[in-house]
């Protein structure tokens, strides 16, 4: 994962609502959140999501914006409460730098209209219900979007931090009595964090994640003392260095007295200067030389690092031909129909990467296996 800079308003909201990192206890013993570590939740939440927001803009193509987040102690009959319908649970588990699961609980039409802008629609294909494609998409979306906000915690945290595939499940919450079978940290409270999500004028909807509290408590130890830190490496970096002491002017030579009964002479003016003549210095004159317009001169610029990108997965693919059918006659396919391409036999394969053609090749055979043997590349 990238590395995510945060701003200095950023900083300085984390750090001010860090507090002291106390946790207060209820009065049978248990121990919940301060105010300040709420803050801190909602700051990290923040801008964890709005890093999230980003990304599921670009697989949606629609304006997403996500507000700011609120932080709360619930417990599973209130989450039941508030969702009477069956929606969808995305769990996800941190596997780096943090130690715990979280759920994220949206509405079932909000889930049908993410899938359909993913899929090239308008996002009014909302009938139906949720599907394995359904929960295979948003599981995907989430898995982008939540990996996005893994790498801004990472910078707020100052550590790598990485998180599971995600799984998605439709359920009906009532049916579950605790959220149990779910995480085992639904039995008891919890953390909220609830957001309103707005996708272009289709959705206006709320999402919600829920945190066990020795995680929440876990971020915020992380976020005091990265500040700390920080704070303390500032202060090191500005502190004053001391002037250097200015040396003594060394002592003159002493002039030499003048004998006893005899007066000093006066001192000695400089002799008149003759005048002289000024010379003008002689310069050479030429006849300005310009490059015509019409010449096209190009600036030099540095070659690119491209080792930057040398590890981003590409997907090649290799086309034998294409045809186009009409659906009656796909309709009437079936084992054995012979579909004839647009390649006559012999002639070299297409290789396309992402879907872009860049080379052909021929086909070859490698230990039982097929492969493609490049014959040329397209300029």
């Amino acid at each position: 994962m990238g590395d995510t800079n945060l701003s200095q308003e950023e900083i300085n909201a984390l750090f001010n609502a860090a507090g002291d990192g106390e946790s207060p206890a209820t009065a049978d013993g248990e121990v919940m959140l301060a105010d300040e570590q709420k803050d801190t939740i909602g700051e990290v939440a923040n801008i964890s999501m709005g890093t999230a927001a980003t990304t599921l803009f670009s697989l949606v193509n629609k304006k997403v914006e996500i507000s700011t987040p609120v932080v709360s102690i619930s417990n599973w009959d209130e989450i039941v409460n508030m969702y009477e319908k069956p929606c969808v649970l995305v769990k996800i588990a941190y596997t780096k730098g943090l130690d715990g699961t979280n759920v994220l609980v949206l509405k079932d039409r909000d889930v049908k209209v993410i899938t359909d802008l993913m899929m090239g629609g308008d996002g009014t294909n909302t009938d139906g219900e949720i599907s394995e494609l359904h929960l295979s998409a948003i599981s995907e979306a989430m898995n982008q979007m939540m990996g996005s906000a893994a790498t801004s915690l990472s910078s707020m945290l100052n550590m790598m931090v990485d998180i599971s595939p995600p799984s998605s499940d439709l359920m009906d919450l009532a049916e579950s009595p605790d959220g149990g079978e779910i995480d085992d940290f639904l039995k008891g409270p919890f953390v909220k964090i609830e957001f309103k999500m707005l996708i272009g004028d289709l959705v206006d909807s709320k999402i919600m994640q829920l945190y066990p509290i020795s995680l929440a408590q876990e971020m915020c130890r992380s976020v005091i003392e990265n500040m700390e830190s920080d704070t303390a490496s500032t202060v090191e970096e500005t502190a004053p260095t001391p002037a250097p002491t200015p040396a003594a002017p060394a002592p003159s030579a002493p002039t030499p007295a003048p004998a006893q009964g005899m007066q000093a002479p006066p001192p000695m003016s400089p002799p008149p200067m003759a005048p002289q003549q000024v010379m003008q210095p002689q310069v050479n004159v030429e006849q300005a030389q310009f490059t015509p317009f019409a010449q096209n001169i190009m600036p030099a610029y540095s070659p690119e690092n491209i080792d930057l990108i040398m590890d981003v997965p590409l997907e090649v693919t290799v086309e034998l031909g294409r045809t186009h059918k009409s659906i009656h006659d796909i309709l009437e396919f079936s084992p054995g129909t012979i579909i004839e391409l647009n390649k006559i036999a012999g002639e070299p394969v297409d290789v396309l990467v992402n879907g872009k053609y860049v080379a052909k090749g021929e086909v070859v055979v490698i230990e039982e296996a097929f492969g493609v043997r490049i014959t040329e590349i397209v300029k």
